[in-house]
Order: C-alpha cells, then sequence, then structure tokens
C-alpha cells in the first residue's frame, strides 16, 4: 500500500516521502518568507522545478540520503514497510498508478492500458496490461502476478509477514480476462481505493511461497520490471545503487545512476553540506538555519501527507488502562510541542486534530474533543481516579506497590528534535506523576525489534503518504493473533474495525469522509495514539537538479529527474 513509516525519533527523522511538480522556492541565501509561525502552504502545493525532459542533460548521479540501510526489499513485508523501500520498489517494480501533487491517482501507461470498475455488483476491476510490459526473467506481467500478490496478502495466511492487507483482504478471486493481457479482480465487498492496490507490482515468480516473500527479497531484487534496476548493494559503503535497465520499454531516464546512501540525520547534513549528496531534510530548525545560507542550494517548500504521533502500548502494563492512556493525551501539551518543531522554520507546523486525513486535505475535521486539550488538571484527577495514587511531588503514582513508569524508546540516530520532544514529553508527564524513562536503542532495531515486537510503551514516529484514507485501517485494525499489521500499541474496538471496514467499502466519497470521520472520533476516545501535528516539507536540494524535490500530495517519477543543461 501507498502508507509509508518514519521513525521522527529514529534514523529516518530527515526521510522524505515520495515526490511530484513545482511551487515555492527559498533561493540559497533567502531568510525565507516569514516568521517560523508563518502560513503553511495551501492544500496541494509542490515545489520540484518541474521542467520538460529535453531542458535536461542526459547523464549524471544523484545522491540521496536514506534512514538506513535496506535488507529487505519486499515492501508488503512486515520489516520493510517504510518510504525508502517504497522509492527504490517503485523505481524497480511496476507501478500501475502515478498520483499527481492532489493526490489524484492516473495510471501509467508503460503498464497499463486501461483499468476500470466494469461492475459493481460484486466490484470487479478489469486491468488490461501494456502489452510490452515484461519482468527481468523475459515473461510478460499477467494475472498470475496478480493473483500471487493478492494470496500473499489478502488471504489470511500467518506465514506471510503483511504490513498491510488492506483491499487486498476484500479481493474474492483473481483470474484471466478476455484477453492475453486481461487482469479481472472480483471483489468479495466493495473497495473504493482500489487504485492504491498492485502498486507495486511483484512478480509471481519471486512472491508464490511465504519464503520466497521473505527470503527471496533479502538484499536483493530478484526480478524486476521498471525503469531502473538494482546496480549494486556496498554494505561497506552502505549504498544501494539503481541504474537503468537496458530492457526498459518506456522513455530511458535522464540519471546514469540514483546512490541511495545510508546516514544518520547529522551525518546527512554535513554530507550534504560538503557536496556529497544531493538533497537533505531542511525541516527542523537547526536543519534549516545552516542550510538556508548554503552554496548552490535551494530549499524547496510544500505540504504532504506527514503526521508526527506518539504511540500508546496498551498491550499490558499501565497503558492497558484506557483510563492511563485518555489521561496521557490530556498531559501533554500538543501546542507547545508544535511550537518547537516550528522554532526557526519560514512555515507553521499546524496541530492534526485528524488521523485520516491533513489539515490542508478535503474531508479534515476537528474529532479530538477533550483528548486532544491539554488539562493536567484532568489528567491528573483520571490517574487518581484509576487508583494512580500520588506519592509526593516529584515521584512516580502508585498503584499496588507498583510506580507508574513508561519506556520511551528512541533510536540512536534521534536527531536533535526528536530527542527535544521526547524529553519535553518527559517533564510533561512527570508533572502529573508519570514516570518515563527514555530507552536508546540502535537504528537497525527500533522498527523490527520495538515497534513490531511491542517492544516499548512510548514512541515517536511518523506515517507518510496516506493520502488514500484506507491506508490508515491496518494501524487501527484489531491484531489477529501474532499479525499485528500497524497497529503498533495493540489498541483496538470493535466499533473502529466496523466503521473503518464501512469506510473502505464505501463508493461515495462523502459518506466516506463521514464515516473516517466518526471513527476518528473513537480513535481520540480509545487513547489510540497522542496525535501531534502535521510535518511540514522543507527540502535543501542541489541547485540545477529538476522534477524532485517537495511532492505536494504526489509521487515523483524518477524517468524524470535530472540536471538541467
Amino acid at each position: 500500500m501507498h502508507r509509508l513509516r518514519q521513525w521522527l525519533a529514529g534514523a529516518a527523522a530527515w526521510g522524505m516521502a515520495a515526490i511530484v511538480a513545482a511551487g515555492c522556492t527559498v533561493s540559497s541565501g533567502s531568510p525565507g518568507p516569514g516568521p517560523s509561525r508563518g502560513v503553511l502552504p495551501a492544500y496541494g502545493t509542490y515545489d520540484i522545478n518541474a521542467q520538460p525532459v529535453r531542458k535536461l542533460r542526459e547523464g549524471g548521479s544523484l545522491v540521496l540520503p536514506v534512514a538506513q540501510m535496506v535488507t529487505q526489499f519486499n515492501f508488503h513485508h512486515a520489516d520493510a514497510a517504510v518510504d525508502d523501500v517504497w522509492t527504490i520498489d517503485t523505481m524497480t517494480e511496476p507501478r500501475l498508478f502515478l498520483r499527481d501533487a492532489a493526490g489524484e491517482p492516473h495510471r501509467v501507461p508503460e503498464y497499463l492500458t486501461s483499468a476500470t470498475v466494469t461492475s459493481t455488483s460484486p466490484q470487479v476491476v478489469t486491468y488490461r496490461l501494456n502489452p510490452r510490459a515484461r519482468w527481468s526473467d523475459g515473461k510478460a506481467l499477467s494475472w498470475r502476478d496478480f493473483a500471487a500478490q493478492w494470496r500473499a496478502l489478502g488471504r489470511g495466511d500467518q506465514r506471510y509477514l503483511v504490513a498491510d492487507p488492506t483491499g487486498y483482504d476484500r479481493i474474492e478471486e483473481v483470474g484471466p480476462g478476455a484477453g492475453t493481457h486481461e487482469v479481472r479482480v472480483t471483489f468479495r465487498e466493495p473497495f473504493t481505493d482500489w487504485r492504491e492496490l498492485f502498486t507495486p507490482l511483484f512478480p509471481a515468480a519471486a512472491y508464490s511461497t511465504p519464503e520466497q516473500f521473505d527470503s527471496a527479497w533479502r538484499e536483493a531484487l530478484p526480478v524486476t520490471a521498471g525503469p531502473f534496476k538494482l546496480g549494486s548493494v556496498d554494505r561497506t559503503a552502505q549504498t544501494v545503487t539503481l541504474v537503468p535497465d537496458a530492457k526498459w520499454w518506456g522513455s530511458r531516464p535522464r540519471l546514469d545512476r540514483i546512490v541511495f546512501r545510508s546516514l544518520d540525520p547529522d551525518a546527512a547534513l554535513q554530507a550534504y553540506l560538503n557536496g556529497e549528496v544531493d538533497a537533505v531534510n531542511a525541516a527542523t530548525t537547526e536543519a534549516y538555519q545552516r542550510l538556508r545560507t548554503a552554496r548552490d542550494s535551494d530549499i524547496r517548500i510544500g505540504s504532504a501527507w506527514d503526521e508526527v504521533h506518539i504511540t500508546l502500548n496498551g498491550a499490558g502494563g499501565p497503558l492497558a488502562d484506557r483510563a492511563v492512556r485518555n489521561a496521557l493525551q490530556q498531559a501533554v501539551n500538543r501546542p507547545a510541542l508544535a511550537d518547537v518543531a516550528a522554532e526557526g522554520l519560514p512555515v507553521k507546523v499546524p496541530l492534526l486534530d485528524n488521523h485520516f486525513f491533513m489539515t490542508n486535505q478535503p474531508g479534515y475535521a476537528d474529532n479530538s474533543g477533550r483528548y486532544g486539550t491539554y488539562d493536567p488538571e484532568a489528567a491528573a484527577r483520571t490517574l487518581q481516579r484509576a487508583g494512580w495514587k500520588t506519592a509526593g511531588e516529584g515521584k512516580p503514582r502508585v498503584k499496588d506497590g507498583r510506580e507508574l513508569r513508561l519506556r520511551f524508546v528512541l533510536s540512536e540516530g534521534t536527531n536533535r528534535l526528536g530527542l527535544d520532544l521526547a524529553e519535553l514529553i518527559q517533564q510533561m508527564l512527570g508533572q502529573v506523576g508519570v514516570h518515563v524513562d527514555i530507552q536508546k536503542v540502535p537504528p537497525e532495531d527500533y522498527g523490527p525489534h520495538y515497534l513490531n515486537e511491542g517492544n516499548f510503551d512510548l514512541a515517536i514516529f511518523r506515517f507518510t503518504g496516506q493520502t488514500y484514507p484506507s491506508s490508515a485501517y491496518p494501524v487501527y485494525r484489531q491484531p489477529v493473533g501474532q499479525q499485528v499489521f500497524e497497529n503498533y500499541g495493540r489498541v483496538s474496538d470493535p466499533e473502529v474495525d466496523r466503521l473503518l471496514g464501512q469506510a473502505v467499502g464505501t463508493l461515495d466519497t462523502q459518506a466516506a469522509r463521514s464515516l473516517y470521520n466518526r471513527a476518528d472520533a473513537e480513535v481520540w476516545r480509545l487513547g489510540h495514539d497522542i496525535e501531534l501535528y502535521q510535518r511540514p516539507q522543507l527540502l535543501a536540494v542541489r541547485k540545477g537538479l529538476a522534477n524532485y524535490g517537495v511532492p505536494g500530495l504526489g509521487d515523483v517519477d524518477f524517468t524524470k529527474v535530472g540536471w538541467m543543461k
């Protein structure tokens, strides 16, 4: 799916989501368009220095920092649902739809000649594949690839460690259509965001068994069908290099190579200033102040689907009690944290009062109620009623002889902003008698060994790219056995599942938005997490780089990225 996960307080704090078309640029040396609490760019704004391909020179390299070294290249695997993997996979595997700057999906003609709903009762989607589209092993793309992906993701087979089955789990059957290059997908239940499915599309030849789903994609791209292919993986240099695929039947990429280099945030910033990488996050106070006057550099600004939150682990311990989770929601001063995130930036950082829609996205509504309102006195009363008694000023509350202590897990690669936010949250919760221990862990372990395993009480990170609201379903749905989807805090409720199940299958856009907002109010009531703010998009980009930068709500077409002549 298109949902992307970023560790805000981990090594990927500087990572960017996928990218697409043009807008407002702050050139090097400019102080920016206004004070730190200025105006967030309007809905759909983007800035990539959009240029026609004819104005770009052929060849050249692009070096981009990534959060951590990619070890699992299967984006649908539970250990790989992050945007660095998404970016690589959509350059090397079929991406059937490309989203524009407003988040609207459009079919990619190199893969699809058409894709339409050909029946509504039941819902049937018929895909007509481009006959030229072939895998690197020479086989044509076919219904068998769609079927293998559906069976892996949508059949509930626990042997497949799936990040997100949403949509796939509503499919009844995948089979051939009327012609050789036609695919017919029949749904058991309607799914409004059907264009989100099968992007990226993976090959049946390396996706048909649980072993292939897991092992075949470890440090490898066994079969590809994109404009790029894997050139090399250098564990010593911590780089993944993609190069144009000579078998690609579409327009040849302008670049000779794209190198993804694993760097922590501070190292990435310094590497950019040294001319070693060509883009870096500028959305923190320190980064922006250092980068806005950098030589040979632009600051590109826009707004995307990018939210920051604190996940609360309700699977056990004190946070298994909803009252305690609700108390934490009211004990955290969200406006103060947004102010810290905005300090020194040329745009404001708006609070988020919705889990499914961004502040600049149709459907957005404030459903937070009292759970999103800073009220430490109410938080203290709630804890007292829940049996957590005051033990004296500066001491953790006590219940049944236990102290109210929580573990806030951070990556050792945390940037300054992530650490500042964690320490402020620690202080805020301490004021109501909740003791928080901050534990730093290796960046490569943060996802698989802490979030995925529920080995934390508090964790702060981002979801990005969820312009399809159905993408958020697995974040809030009830876990099934050991399959938690992306509900890392294991906080769920049948009513949320019911509302979201209706929303993802409602073909009427306005009705679906209403259902998502009703579900959102329930998510706030449950104390699933503490939603914080919408992260502004500021990216320092090397001058002369075209068709790359800040995405709006869209995707990047890397075949059109290149250097001006």
